[in-house]
This record gives C-alpha cells, sequence and structure tokens, in this order.
C-alpha cells in the first residue's frame, strides 16, 4: 500500500477551495486503497516539514498537493518537496510558477503562436488616473487564482479610480480587452486533452461565488460549440500545457467570441486565458467532471495523480 500525504488548507485567499478539494481528496485515496496522512497546512511552514519528517514517521511514498492559490501552486511548496526528496502531485517548480505569474504565462503562450487576449500589467497609479486601455477591459491580479480580484469596467463604470485605490493584490494589476462570448475550459491529464466544457454563470460572471457555490454556474459537456472550435480549444490547452511544461493534470480556461458569427457560419475567435496547475476537486469543480465524462471516476481520477507524481531530487 502506498502511503500519501495530502497537503490541504494553507494560507493563500483559495484557503477554503482548498479545504473543500483537500477533504475530497482524502475520501477519494482512502477509496482507492492508499494510506492517507491529512496534513492541514497554515502559516507555520516549519510544522509541515516536521510532519513529513521521517523521524515523526514513515516517510510518505508521495505527497498529493491539494493546496490552492498563493504559496500552494506557485512553486513554493514544490520547491520544498524537491528539496526533500518527495515525489508530489501536480506541476513542478518552473512550471507551477510561471503559469501562477500570469504576465509571465501569457508571455511563453504568445511566443508558443496561442491565442492571447490584448492587454499589459499597469501600475495601479495609472489605473486611478484613467482608462489605461479601451473600455470594455477586465482587471485582475497578477498572481491569484479562481477568479479572485477579478473586475470587468463597461462604459459608464464608475468603479475604476476606487478599485485602484483599495487594490490588495501587490502594486500592479493586468488589465485586458473583454472578450465577449462564451465561457469555455479544458482539462488535460499528461498528454491527453479530456472535453470541452461550456460554463454558463447564473450571475453572468464566472467568478469565486459561480466557481464554487451550489448552483453558482451550469456545465454544458461536451459543449455546444463549433466542432472546428471544440477540436481548436483541445488542442489549445494541451499546447498550453505544454508550452509551460506542465505534468499531471491541468485546466484551461478560454472565452470564445462567437457574438458576430451567423448561425451556422464560420467559428469565431477563440481565446486562451490561463492555465491552472492545480484545478479544483471540489464537488463543484470540472476537471472531476470532464474525467466523468469519459467513464474516470473520481477515486481513479486521484489515484493517477498519485501515480504520476514525480520531484527533481
Amino acid at each position: 500500500m502506498k502511503r500519501v500525504a495530502v497537503l490541504y488548507g494553507g494560507i493563500s485567499a483559495e484557503r477554503e477551495v482548498s479545504l473543500s478539494s483537500g477533504r475530497q481528496v482524502i475520501a477519494a485515496l482512502e477509496t482507492a486503497g492508499f494510506e492517507v496522512v491529512p496534513i492541514l497546512v497554515g502559516p507555520d511552514l516549519g510544522a509541515v516539514i516536521a510532519a513529513l519528517d521521517p523521524k515523526v514517521g514513515p516517510k510518505p511514498d508521495a505527497v498529493f498537493n491539494a493546496l490552492h492559490g498563493r504559496f500552494g501552486e506557485d512553486g513554493v511548496i514544490q520547491g520544498m518537496l524537491d528539496w526533500l526528496g518527495i515525489p508530489y502531485t501536480h506541476s513542478g517548480v518552473r512550471a507551477s510558477a510561471l503559469a501562477m505569474d500570469k504576465q509571465a504565462a501569457k508571455a511563453v503562450f504568445a511566443a508558443a503562436g496561442l491565442p492571447v487576449a490584448r492587454g499589459r500589467v499597469v501600475e495601479l497609479d495609472e489605473l486611478e488616473a484613467g482608462d489605461p486601455v479601451p473600455l470594455p477591459y477586465v482587471v485582475k491580479p497578477v498572481n491569484e487564482g479562481s477568479s479572485v480580484g477579478v473586475e470587468i469596467l463597461r462604459g459608464g463604470d464608475n468603479r475604476r479610480a476606487e478599485l485602484a485605490r483599495t487594490w490588495r493584490f501587490g502594486r500592479t494589476a493586468m488589465v485586458e480587452e473583454y472578450v465577449p462570448g462564451r465561457e469555455l475550459t479544458v482539462a488535460v491529464m499528461g498528454e491527453r486533452a479530456l472535453a470541452v466544457t461550456e460554463i454558463t454563470a447564473a450571475a453572468g460572471f464566472y467568478d469565486y461565488e459561480s466557481k464554487y457555490a451550489e448552483g453558482g454556474s451550469q456545465h454544458l459537456i461536451p459543449a455546444p460549440v463549433h466542432p472546428d472550435t471544440y477540436a481548436r480549444a483541445l488542442d489549445v490547452a494541451l499546447a498550453a500545457h505544454q508550452a509551460l511544461g506542465c505534468r499531471g493534470a491541468t485546466r484551461a480556461d478560454l472565452r470564445y467570441d462567437d457574438t458576430h458569427c451567423k448561425p451556422g457560419g464560420e467559428p469565431g475567435r477563440l481565446v486562451l486565458l490561463e492555465v491552472n496547475t492545480q484545478p479544483g476537486l471540489t464537488p463543484t469543480s470540472l476537471l472531476p467532471e470532464q474525467a466523468a465524462h469519459l467513464g474516470i471516476d473520481f477515486p481513479a481520477l486521484c489515484a493517477w495523480m498519485v501515480e504520476h507524481a514525480a520531484c527533481r531530487a
């Protein structure tokens, strides 16, 4: 029996998501026959290291990293696990750090010829002084996930200056053109893109609440889009996964602008927004849903992640 330590909780803005993911993963791995050691992560990194120390108990064969957000999927924990020589799930240090930094990831995607939204990173003073790009546009933190801090500013919106003054995600923000149309997502397992899901948020915008609240969004799988768009979305997700150097499972988020297409006409514009190197594993999450669509149940998905755990040591 393989002994697996599950890291969950953490200290990011996504702690509650991680707690939910962790509880699901612990139950799934136990169902799959693993010996599971839950490790609830808080601000004391030394306590996390001590919990993994073979002097305290048997060294785990692998770590299931169910942390989300900063200090969980940005390369920090990954570097620690590499140092300790313990294989872990999901991507390594470099891919994790790149994907979490939206500016760096976007540069990688553009260099790989993938379609990205027009925009740039701006200082908060510039955002407070005026619109840095034509309206409508999206303002988002450079290094957060789960739509934390994301705002859409449209014509007639007077929140810009106040948003800049009360920004709590560092001294800069990413501003990007607002891409109208539909929200799509594609999960990748290893070298295989699974499926395309269209997401319709009850609130009109796929924000944090829509992602994790019961009934916050509707998922259509397979997405009812043009066949060429469906195939292209699969290709873009896999190419983004590979461009960043990811391993294990990831999820790519995309926008599909078909607002100017005639019914039955040619495909519209597909835009890659970002890649999540540690997709949510909560009851409302998209990766497990896509895996189930292809006949992979949740315990089998989690077991696959453990079997593909690795480290650089």
